[in-house]
């Protein structure tokens, strides 16, 4: 009896022995079981919403911002690491990517969310407003990917990108930015087919008009530009900017969008590209103007098709696209 006790006491002891450092092990490993992200411009509008969405559902999210007290404030999120990276500078850049490599987490997706607004008349506006916007938009886009890429590729995951309608559709004094994002379009599919033989796979949202900041800071880099050439801002640029505040605040929130993002960073089958609009007016506008494109592009020369033809085409590609 005595001997059987004193068995049954070693096996408690060894068993109790073996599960506290499997216990262990499981929390220490928490940070690296668990997906990291990385936003560029997460300070405000759809980056600060998707950055507090995945970490609410608890991601880890390392959060690009360039202010202190916009680093400040993505710091005392739980489960946001806020990391100091303007997309047009390589030193910030390559120390983000150190930081991530430090930190251990590895990296499973990329969302290239920075961005600005802006650009003008070609006739009136300066050649300087188009290069900013295309070095943030363009250049910062193909920067990012390219530095954070190796991350991506160890980690077999997911690229995704902020494009927009205007991507699309433009108008009178969109040239820069429609351009930068139609651009987007081009870089997502050229982005794709290369990540394909790496197992990445590569996402572009397409976002309508959604509460963001994007206006109300193409503003301010405009006042700033006045001021700094030592003009004064009136009280007629004043009102101006707090009605494209009042604009911006009575759209809807980017709700949609981010459910958007977190399809194309976690579904199964995440799809190539994400139309997002918060009616459906903006929608047929969307689809509407890349109907007319399409008809525009089939209207010269001898090898073009009849109507019948291309309601064959896109009956077969809707088709491929439900299989």
């Amino acid at each position: 009896m005595i001997r059987f006790q004193y068995l049954l006491s070693i096996m408690i002891a060894t068993l109790f022995l073996l599960v506290l450092p499997s216990h262990a092990i499981s929390q220490e490993d928490k940070a690296t079981t668990t997906k990291s992200i990385l936003i560029t411009g997460a300070s405000t509008g759809i980056g600060r919403h998707l950055a507090e969405a995945l970490a609410s559902e608890g991601y880890h999210v390392y959060a690009g911002a360039r202010k202190d007290k916009d680093l400040a404030s993505l710091n005392a999120i739980e489960n946001i690491t806020a990391i100091r990276l303007d997309v047009t500078i390589q030193d910030e850049v390559d120390a983000a990517v150190d930081l991530v490599k430090g930190k251990g987490t590895g990296l499973y997706a990329l969302v290239n969310n920075a961005g600005i607004g802006g650009g003008g008349l070609v006739g009136t506006s300066d050649i300087a407003d188009q290069s900013i916007l295309f070095k943030v938009n363009v250049e910062g886009v193909y920067r990012i990917t390219k530095a954070f890429m190796p991350l991506i590729v160890e980690s077999e995951g997911r690229i995704t990108t902020t494009g927009s309608i205007a991507g699309t559709v433009t108008r009178a004094g969109m040239s820069a930015y429609s351009g930068s994002k139609h651009w987007i379009e081009a870089f997502t599919d050229s982005l794709a087919a290369e990540m394909t033989p790496q197992n990445v796979l590569v996402s572009v949202i397409e976002p309508g008009n959604y509460q963001s900041f994007i206006r109300r800071n193409s503003v301010l880099r405009a006042y700033e530009k006045i001021e700094a050439a030592g003009g004064e801002i009136t009280d007629e640029m004043k009102a101006s900017f707090e009605t494209t505040a009042a604009y911006e605040q009575s759209l809807k929130q980017p709700d949609e969008v981010t459910a958007a993002f977190m399809h194309a960073l976690f579904d199964p089958n995440p799809l190539r590209r994400y139309v997002v609009t918060p009616n459906q007016d903006e929608q047929a506008f969307t689809i509407g103007d890349k109907i007319r494109q399409l008809v525009e592009l089939n209207q010269w020369g001898p090898h073009s098709y009849s109507r019948d033809q291309l309601v064959e085409m896109l009956d077969k590609t809707i088709a491929d696209k439900q299989q």
